[in-house]
């Protein structure tokens, strides 16, 4: 049986093409930004307390939630080229139609000015957006801002003294804490559900694509197509998640759903609204996780948790401090790290310029380094270090003969190679990658999604003729 991960929201046919916030940061970093205020949050970080006795109801704790998660209505006009055969037989016919496309997603109030948040799938390329309050009031939203990565939005209503849910630190939440997921699914209207949180820190790919950030909250709370973006909340009735997916072999719930941690959303929030933009940090290195034999070759004990530097970016934080190659990462700040993915997680969430403190393993002793974080650049055509790719279908006619492609080939052509890329000596300008791991690599989406940390099985088409090519690449 095969198992799919998907949104958890409603939508006649899938949106498309990305939206662009009217008042989102340009590429020109340059650009200058006017400061907002971030939005007036209610924060309760206490922990929950475990309790004996038989609990009734939740009642008292749902029923301010309800007033304070919201539907959101989406609409995207779409226009269509009418067959020519067609407008042949009626020429008055218009050379295109538009056709209206729906859906619908909720959203959680956490400010009473308005601010909502919600995720990017529900937003995405919407023309229109109306928000209907429990109250049955209606809104016409703007869209903030938004992260494809974390599959976070912001959007915005003109009210004040809105009913809004408390943020809770979702940090502290623990596997079999009682969890409440309140949203509008399948159009039925707000609906409440129940369960616990079934683990935590999970990374299901479905953000890969996109070189998402993952750091899922998994519960068996009955989630549905419709909940996307609204609330989890926890047995005070506090926020400790925005619902972003379900993992099931049909439309509906099995009880597999995850949910976008709070501490992430809300630092996804503020980034939005203050900048426009998403800030991450940068360190500059490349790390592979500490097993058992990894660890017994660097003389640590085996069950050593963190993660080993493989190689070290130039001009970059880490080497600026004096990281080197087969250190071992133990944590940042208070947090420790057994992962990549939580290396690379816990870095984005860190703002550029913050002044950190990174625990490393060196020689088998343990020392504390402080580094300053860079601003992440993103590198939209990059798909390995260094290696810069554009698609095929984009050459115009001269440069598709210079690179004597044969009919029917497709794929990405290398457009340039860094002098300090670790391919260089492997990839050079102008060959076609045509297969990564026996897929075909038709767009620069596509083939970023299909490259893995480790061995990488490559088809070429250069100078006339194909080949295969092996290239391990290093996960940063």
């Amino acid at each position: 049986m095969n198992f799919q991960l998907r949104p958890a929201f409603i939508l006649g046919l899938a949106f498309v093409s990305a939206f662009t916030p009217a008042n989102a940061a340009t590429k020109d970093d340059k650009k200058s930004v006017v400061p907002v205020k971030r939005p007036a949050v209610r924060v309760d970080a206490s922990p929950l307390e475990a309790k004996t006795g038989i609990v009734m109801s939740y009642a008292d704790v749902v029923e301010p939630v309800q007033k304070a998660v919201v539907s959101i209505y989406s609409t995207k006009f779409l226009h269509e080229r009418v067959n020519p055969l067609v407008r042949q037989l009626f020429p008055n016919m218009p050379e295109s139609e538009e056709r209206k496309q729906e859906g619908l997603g909720s959203g959680v109030i956490v400010s009473a000015d308005g601010y909502i948040l919600t995720n990017n799938h529900v937003v995405e390329g919407a023309d229109e957006l109306k928000v209907s309050l429990a109250d049955d009031r209606e809104f016409v939203a703007k869209v903030i801002g938004t992260d494809p990565k974390t599959d976070i939005a912001v959007v915005k209503i003109d009210a004040a003294n809105l009913p809004t849910v408390a943020l809770a630190d979702s940090d502290k939440i623990r596997v079999g804490d009682v969890v409440f997921a309140v949203g509008n699914p399948l159009g039925v209207g707000q609906t409440v559900t129940m369960g616990i949180v079934s683990a935590k820190n999970r990374n299901v790919e479905i953000l890969k694509e996109a070189g998402g950030y993952e750091d899922f909250i998994q519960t068996d709370a009955a989630i549905n197509m419709g909940n996307s973006g609204g609330a989890l909340i926890d047995a005070k009735g506090r926020l400790i998640g925005v619902n972003s997916a379900i993992l099931s072999p049909s439309r509906g719930s099995i009880g597999i759903g995850f949910a976008v941690p709070v501490n992430l959303a809300a630092s996804i929030m503020n980034s939005l609204v203050e900048t426009g933009t998403v800030s991450r940090g940068y360190l500059g290195v490349r790390t592979d996780n500490v097993t058992g034999d990894v660890a017994e070759q660097l003389g640590l004990p085996k069950d050593t948790k963190g993660v080993v530097v493989t190689d070290i970016y130039p001009n970059s934080p880490a080497e600026k401090i004096g990281l080197k190659r087969s250190d071992v990462i133990l944590g940042i700040n208070d947090h420790g790290v057994s992962t990549t993915d939580e290396l690379r997680l816990l870095i984005s969430q860190t703002a550029p310029g913050t002044a950190t403190k990174l625990k490393i393993m060196r020689d088998s002793k343990e020392r504390t380094m402080d580094v300053t974080l860079d601003k992440l650049t993103e590198k939209p055509n990059e798909l390995f270090a260094g290696v810069n790719v554009k698609e095929l279908k984009a050459l115009a006619s001269e440069e598709r003969r210079k690179l004597l492609l044969e009919p029917g080939v497709s794929g990405v052509v290398v457009s340039d190679v860094a002098d300090d890329s670790p391919y260089r000596e492997r990839l050079a300008p102008d060959m076609v990658i045509v297969e990564i791991n026996r897929t075909a690599a038709t767009d620069v989406t596509i083939a970023r999604s299909l490259v893995q940390p480790g061995r990488n099985l490559l088809l070429i088409f250069y100078r006339g003729g194909y080949r295969y090519l092996s290239l391990t690449v290093r996960a940063e």
